[in-house]
C-alpha cells in the first residue's frame, strides 16, 4: 500500500510558500509541465486548427492546475497524477475566463492604452477568487459573481495578495514572451515560455490550495488526506515501526513477530514490509525472505505497483536464482514488464520459470515465444532459442501462436 504524504493544516504558510516553489518540479507535476509545454507546438499548426489545438492545451493546463488546487486543499503533500478525479468542467471554465482576460487586455492595448494597467491589476485581483471558486464548484455563474469575490477575498485577508502577485508575474511573463519571442528562434522560445507559464500556473494554484487547506474549517472542507490516513491506519503503522525498531535492538525476533502479526491483518505500508525484510536479512532467515517475497509481490501486483514488485522479485532472485512468483498471471505480467524495460536476463528467467511450473497453461506458448525472442537477441543464445521454438511447435501444434512460432523459427534459420 503506498504511503499517503500529508501536510498538517497548521503548517505556517511561510513554510508552505518556501516549499511551494519546488511543487511543480516534483512527482507527477514535472513530467506533466514538460509535456504540456511541448504540446504547445500545436499552436504552430495553420489557421483555425492551431487555434483550436492551442485552446485544448490551455484547457488541459488549467484542468491539471485545478486538480493541484483540490489535491493541496485536501491536505496532500505531493502533486496529483494526471487524471485525478477533480471537477471535469473546471478546465474549460478556467480557460474561458483567462482567455476573456487576455481579450480584454488586447482590446485595451489597441483601443484604450491608458486602461491596460487598470485592467491587468483588476484581473490579477479577482482572478484568484474566480479560479478557486471554479476549481471547487465548477459553477461559472457563481465564480463571476462580485459578491462571491468579496466573500473569498475576505476569507483570506492579506494572504490573498500572494496569488495576486503570482498572477501579476504571470502577466508580465506573457508580455515578456511576446516581446522576446521575436528575438529567439520560435521553435526554442515556444516551449521555454510555455514551461514557464505552466510552472507559474501550477505554483499559483498549489498555493491557493494551501491557503484553503489552512482555512478548511471556514470553507466547510474536510481534508480527504487526513481521513485517508486515519482509515488506512498509517499513523498506527508509523508508531508500530518506531516501536519495532526500538525492540529490534534487544529482541529482533520479537520485533519480527510484531511486524508479522501486522502484515497478517490488512494491507500494510511499504515501509512495514521493508523493515520486516531488513530484520529477516539480519537474522539470516533466507526461506522466510522468499515466502514474504511471494506474498508481497502478489500484493503489489494487486495494487498495480508492478515496478515495485519487479524490484522485490530481483531481491528474491538474488537469494535463490530459481525463484519465480507462485501465480502464473503474476509471473507472466512481470516477464512482460521486464522485457519492456530491457531486463532481458530477468525476462528470460521468468519465462523459463513459467514454462517449468505451468507447461500446459494455454499462455505457455506466448511466454515461450517471448523467451525465444529475448534469447535470439544474443548471438551466443540463438541455438537455445531455436531449440525452445522446436519444443513449442511440437507441444502446441494447434495453438493460435503457431504461425508466429514458425515465423520466428524461419528467422532464426536464416543467415544472421
Amino acid at each position: 500500500m503506498p504511503r499517503v504524504e500529508v501536510v498538517p493544516a497548521d503548517t505556517p504558510f511561510g513554510e508552505r510558500l518556501a516549499a511551494g516553489f519546488g511543487y511543480p518540479l516534483r512527482g507527477a507535476a514535472l513530467p506533466t509541465c514538460v509535456v504540456l509545454a511541448l504540446i504547445h507546438y500545436v499552436g504552430l499548426l495553420p489557421s483555425w486548427t492551431g487555434a483550436l489545438a492551442g485552446a485544448l492545451v490551455w484547457a488541459a493546463t488549467w484542468r491539471y492546475a485545478a486538480d493541484c488546487l483540490l489535491h493541496t486543499a485536501n491536505g496532500y503533500a505531493d502533486p496529483p497524477d494526471v487524471g485525478f478525479d477533480g471537477n471535469s468542467t473546471s478546465g474549460w471554465g478556467l480557460t474561458a475566463i483567462h482567455l476573456l482576460v487576455v481579450a480584454l487586455c488586447v482590446v485595451a492595448i489597441v483601443f484604450f492604452p491608458r486602461l491596460l494597467w487598470p485592467v491587468l491589476i483588476l484581473s490579477a485581483l479577482v482572478l484568484p477568487a474566480i479560479d478557486m471558486s471554479l476549481a471547487f464548484d465548477g459553477n461559472l455563474a457563481l465564480a463571476i459573481n462580485p459578491a462571491n469575490w468579496v466573500r473569498v477575498i475576505g476569507g483570506f485577508g492579506i494572504a490573498y495578495l500572494i496569488p495576486v502577485a503570482i498572477n501579476l508575474l504571470l502577466g508580465l511573463l506573457i508580455v515578456l514572451a511576446s516581446v522576446t519571442t521575436a528575438l529567439l528562434p520560435r521553435l526554442l522560445a515556444l516551449p521555454l515560455f510555455a514551461f514557464a507559464y505552466t510552472y507559474l500556473i501550477v505554483l499559483a494554484f498549489h498555493l491557493m490550495g494551501a491557503m484553503i487547506h489552512q482555512r478548511h474549517e471556514r470553507f466547510g472542507l474536510e481534508p480527504e488526506a487526513e481521513k485517508l490516513v486515519v482509515a488506512s491506519h498509517q499513523d498506527a503503522d508509523d508508531r508500530l515501526l518506531d516501536e519495532a525498531r526500538r525492540l529490534a535492538a534487544d529482541d529482533p525476533l520479537a520485533a519480527l513477530r510484531q511486524l508479522a502479526a501486522r502484515l497478517q491483518e490488512r494491507t500494510a505500508l511499504a515501509s512495514v514490509h521493508q523493515l520486516y525484510r531488513e530484520l529477516l536479512r539480519r537474522q539470516g532467515l533466507r526461506e522466510d525472505l522468499l515466502v514474504h517475497g511471494q506474498i508481497w509481490i502478489a500484493a503489489l501486483i494487486a495494487q498495480k505497483e508492478s515496478r515495485r514488485a519487479l524490484g522485490v522479485l530481483q531481491e528474491c532472485t538474488g537469494i535463490d536464482a530459481a525463484f519465480v512468483p507462485d501465480d502464473p498471471r503474476t509471473c507472466g505480467e512481470l516477464a512482460e514488464l521486464a522485457a519492456r524495460l530491457g531486463m532481458n536476463r530477468l525476462a528470460i528467467q521468468l519465462c523459463r520459470g513459467y514454462l517449468a511450473h505451468w507447461p500446459r497453461d494455454p499462455h505457455a506458448p506466448h511466454y515461450g515465444l517471448l523467451a525465444a525472442r529475448q534469447l535470439a537477441a544474443h548471438a551466443d543464445q540463438r541455438a537455445e532459442a531455436a531449440a525452445l521454438l522446436e519444443r513449442l511447435a511440437a507441444a502446441w501444434p494447434d495453438h493460435p501462436l503457431c504461425s508466429e512460432i514458425d515465423a520466428q523459427r524461419r528467422q532464426l534459420a536464416s543467415p544472421a
